[in-house]
């Protein structure tokens, strides 16, 4: 027989509570027969855990006896807590990945070959472009991390702003080589600034900070990846001209 489990969680219109999903979850997955009991309102949700003496719902109980919640169920089913909010590459390397396996994809469809030379192109230009997109969703909340360390960012605080727009739209035109000569100078001379930015903050000066690479409110800490990104930016801003100057 199924062992027996009873879960109360908040079910209401205007919200769904998200521990208790994933609560719900573990149970059935873990052969449970659940009883799931839905508190239907805030208000609902207030006096069970008035009445019952509880801090928090769901509150989940294992054949009749009070286990606790979300957390407490993780620990009785033998799981590792779920991973605290902190310092995370994830971001990037998720960006990074994805990028490359389109570069890769891209230029087989595009050539019916792999080429060393186009896929590195293209996953430098769709990083770029990728990263670009991170910022624009929240200028605001991107500006405000990238003026703690970028050098002229801090004397101009517009430039945050026009930083986004030069990485997406280097990006943009790099994949085509259309505008190299205007485009890629103007990259080499962001990337540059920003290589020598974070060198300056990260290396010299020590400071733990935050990179704005993925936008607003970030995770990511300031350093080789953020520093890496910048170089990935000059290495094609100098390639896409020689490349140009040699096709002429």
């Amino acid at each position: 027989m199924k062992k027996k489990a009873t879960i109360y969680r908040m079910v209401a219109p205007d919200h769904l509570c998200p521990w208790g999903i994933k609560a719900l979850d573990l149970l059935k997955r873990n052969g449970y027969q659940v009883d799931d009991r839905h508190l239907e309102s805030m208000e609902a949700n207030k006096a069970y855990k008035e009445e019952n003496g509880y801090d928090e719902t769901p509150q989940i109980f294992i054949e009749g006896e009070n286990l606790g919640g979300y957390d407490e169920l993780r620990e009785h089913l033998g799981k590792k807590p779920d991973p605290e909010e902190g310092e995370t590459y994830q971001p990037v390397i998720a960006i990074f990945a994805v990028t490359f396996l389109m570069s890769l994809t891209a230029t087989w469809a595009m050539l019916g070959a792999l080429n060393l030379i186009r896929v590195l192109e293209l996953f430098i230009a769709f990083s770029m472009c990728a990263l670009g997109i991170q910022k624009l969703q929240d200028l605001k909340g991107y500006a405000t991390g990238f003026v703690q360390y970028d050098l002229v960012a801090q004397r101009y605080v517009p430039y945050a702003y026009v930083y986004a727009f030069i990485e997406a739209g280097g990006g943009i035109l790099m994949i085509a080589g259309i505008l190299t000569w205007v485009v890629a100078p103007i990259v080499l001379i962001a990337s540059v600034i920003g290589a020598v930015s974070i060198f300056k903050a990260v290396y010299l000066e020590k400071r733990d900070l935050k990179c704005a690479c993925v936008g607003g409110d970030s995770s990511v800490p300031l350093g080789f990846i953020s520093l890496t990104e910048n170089l990935m930016m000059i290495a094609m801003a100098v390639w896409m001209m020689v490349k140009a100057s040699t096709l002429a």
